[in-house]
């Protein structure tokens, strides 16, 4: 994230040679960068108010060069810059605004965004860059992005419209709030943001075209106003027949929610009625409150309940036998409407059994399963239920937006010869227990649960709660043609599982529908373009207006290739279709699936891992004997950032990148040996890989003779991240012979 102390866009860079550090010597840092003195000296007060057990001392040279001292707490020196002070001085929040921690399913989606895609970039450098990582939002694959659309029914005024959307960005912090990951991922709200709000002709740009686009756009995470929309303009003549305007939201799910979006949008509505203006100021609770909430939970019987509900490893977690590549790509989506009088029938099934229409929807996706598994008798099935969090002991908590809601993992033991109603009192109570906490998240599960037992893979097979659940991938499999199509703990509590979401109504308020009305201004019920599904597949049941159940199949078409999302959708609809005909007491799960003993399996794309990325990648040979430039990869880097530096690099220097998702271990050895007597080692990182940069150095013996310096810059856009590292290497690169 870009200094707020600096000029708009520019990145400090901080410079640290590590030397020998007498007892309670200080660490020596240089400031690089657009800094004046005062400038600079607000940097220095900043981490003294907010690290005060540390003394700090500036000395400015000159604008652009100062030395900050970090005198440590106690005797002994320092052993390592503490994460904490090292994400302040490179990334410090903004004038006015706060800093939250982000809770463990904005961790797990920011880690997903900010994964490299896995392909090299033309200079060699390798997957720096991330989808939507850090190039100012105009590269990514945008597979980040969540997108809404609905179509505008009367007079629309875009002045108007701008203004109420201002309106509502002024006063939600949701929404001037982006991320900093230079240590540990952060949340920070600014004090002031802009709607980011754009117009297109039909003339100029169709509607899939638009679509692609934005996706393709991504979002600049460490820039706040991660939701942005896009009007699309009626088509000329306005005749009967002429498409209607469009608005298309599209927000980052690492930051909002389905459920937070809608509450925005309702008050952007109430803006809009009102001129533009939105009433009264902040909305209180807010991400804030929500935050010291979480803070305050005692955790204890979360951790009893989580170490026992943890997924077991042979649970079966996938809807479909492995198959080979689908040879697709991008995201898909499918929709299904069951009718009014087939809602109710299966509404009513369900509450004579004690359960919702919701169990009911859990029901079928745990028999398809099941099926899927091919594995004879009683077996676990596992995939994600999503939460709402919203119906938590805050007052107000209901009003909140953002990112609260979280998947969490249901098991259930699916017996095809036991009654249908004990597979639905399951996931009826399994839910309930859920619903005690809804603010686990996977990565607290994950932490939570116990570890695998030691008897080998074929210990803890047995299904139930208890039968040995592991917190990261399983090492057990199943022979046969189940084997793929069973996961565990690794896969459901991470990006690999299925998710089941069952959405309430999400209507504006009537009065507030009247006011609109009164202005000649219907407010359509947006619909979901696909989008991210943070997994391979998703399934979303929402009723409309008319009191249809509408269920969207949301899927990875690398994964599940259109033809098996659509028979896997078909068989979806058609069991829920039959449940409510299965009225005896005793009809079996077995019955059930019955019907489709004739329809082929669909097929998924076994998951592929990885390809490893080699230790060492040299990316210009340089001089034999000139100093050598270590650039550090990290998930988080912004994208393009280390190949623009490395084509306007003009020195005799050999430039080499060390490849990792975090900071690796050591530096090769070959590395560190390399440059000889006199000649320096620069390891050099922007944002997260800064932080992986100056890891390495702690723990990286030295070659006799060979000087080690460490470069880490802030993160911001590719030109200025590029820029900062070169104006920081600059500084410590020895003047050729």
């Amino acid at each position: 994230m870009s200094s707020q102390d600096v000029p708009q866009g520019a990145v400090l860079a901080v410079v640290h040679e590590p030397v020998a550090l007498s007892p309670g010597g200080p660490l020596v840092l240089e400031l690089r960068g657009p800094l004046g003195p005062a400038d600079a000296e607000t940097v220095a007060a900043r981490l003294a108010q907010r690290h005060r057990a540390f003394g700090v001392a500036l000395d400015s040279h000159r604008p652009g060069h100062h030395t900050l001292r970090l005198t440590p707490p106690a005797a002994g020196g320092v052993a390592a810059l503490p994460a904490d002070l090292l994400a302040d001085l490179l990334a410090p929040p903004p004038p006015g605004g706060e800093i939250l921690p982000v809770t463990g399913h904005q961790q797990t989606l920011l880690r997903a965004a900010l994964t490299p895609a896995g392909t090299s970039t033309s200079s060699g450098t390798g997957p720096t860059g991330s989808s939507g990582g850090g190039d100012g939002g105009d590269g990514g694959d945008g597979g980040g992005v969540e997108q809404l659309y609905w179509d505008w029914s009367g007079p629309l005024d875009v002045a108007r419209f701008a203004a109420a959307w201002q309106s509502v960005v002024d006063r939600e912090c949701v929404l001037r709030a982006c991320f900093d990951w230079v240590a540990a991922p952060r949340l920070v709200l600014h004090a002031r943001a802009e709607a980011d709000i754009a117009v297109c002709s039909p003339a100029a740009v169709t509607w899939s075209q638009l679509l692609r686009r934005d996706r393709a756009r991504g979002f600049a995470l460490h820039r706040p106003g991660l939701l942005r929309l896009t009007l699309l303009g009626a088509e000329p003549g306005g005749g009967a027949g002429a498409a209607p305007p469009r608005v298309l939201l599209t927000y980052h799910p690492a930051l909002l929610d389905e459920r937070g979006v809608h509450l925005l949008l309702r008050e952007f509505y109430r803006a809009y009625a009102g001129g533009g203006v939105l009433p009264g100021g902040e909305r209180r609770p807010d991400l804030r409150d929500h935050a010291r909430w979480l803070a305050g939970q005692d955790t204890t019987a979360a951790r009893q309940f989580w170490a026992r509900a943890v997924p077991p490893p042979r649970a079966a977690t996938r809807p479909g036998r492995p198959g080979g590549a689908t040879g697709q790509s991008g995201p898909g989506l499918l929709h299904t409407r069951l009718r009014a009088p087939e809602t109710f029938r299966l509404r009513s099934w369900a509450a004579l059994r004690g359960a919702a229409e919701s169990s009911a929807l859990h029901v079928v996706w745990a028999l398809l399963l099941y099926r899927a598994a091919g594995v004879p008798g009683p077996l676990p099935v596992s995939f994600g239920v999503q939460l709402s969090g919203r119906d938590i002991a805050l007052p107000g908590a209901a009003g909140i937006p953002g990112l609260l809601d979280s998947p969490l993992p249901m098991t259930v033991t699916v017996d095809p010869a036991a009654p249908l109603a004990d597979l639905l009192h399951q996931v009826r109570d399994t839910l309930l227990d859920l619903a005690a906490y809804p603010w686990a998240c996977t990565e607290t599960i994950r932490a939570w649960a116990p570890r695998p037992p030691a008897a080998g893979p074929a210990a803890g097979l047995a299904p139930g709660p208890a039968a040995g659940p592991v917190p990261g991938p399983v090492g057990g499999s199943v022979e046969g043609p189940a084997a793929g199509a069973v996961g565990g703990a690794g896969a459901v509590c991470g990006a690999g599982s299925t998710l089941v979401r069952f959405d309430g109504p999400l209507l504006l308020p009537k009065v507030l529908r009247g006011e609109l009305a009164a202005q000649g201004v219907h407010a359509d019920t947006p619909r979901s373009a696909a989008g991210a599904t943070g997994g391979p597949l998703t399934l979303a049941a929402r009723h409309d207006t008319a009191g249809g159940l509408v269920l969207g199949l949301f899927h990875d078409r690398a994964q599940l290739a259109d033809e098996d999302a659509a028979a896997l959708h078909s068989q979806c609809v058609r069991l829920l279709r039959a449940l409510p005909e299965h009225r005896q007491a005793g009809a079996s799960a077995g019955q059930l699936l019955d019907l489709l003993a004739r329809a082929a399996i669909p097929r998924m794309a076994r998951p592929v891992p990885p390809a490893p990325q080699p230790a060492l990648t040299v990316l210009r040979p340089g001089h034999p004997h000139a100093d050598v430039i270590c650039l550090v990869t990290a998930p988080g880097v912004p994208a393009g950032s280390y190949d623009l530096f490395v084509r306007g690099h003009r020195g005799p220097e050999k430039i080499v990148a060390v490849h990792g998702d975090g900071a690796p271990g050591v530096l090769p050895a070959a590395l560190h040996r390399a440059p000889g007597a006199g000649r320096r080692l620069v390891l050099c990182g922007c944002g997260p890989g800064g932080r992986a940069a100056y890891e390495l150095a702690q723990r990286t013996p030295h070659a006799p003779g060979t000087a080690l310096a460490v470069v880490m810059t802030g993160i911001g856009d590719a030109a200025a991240s590029a820029s900062a590292l070169a104006r920081g290497v600059r500084s410590v690169l020895t003047p050729p012979p």
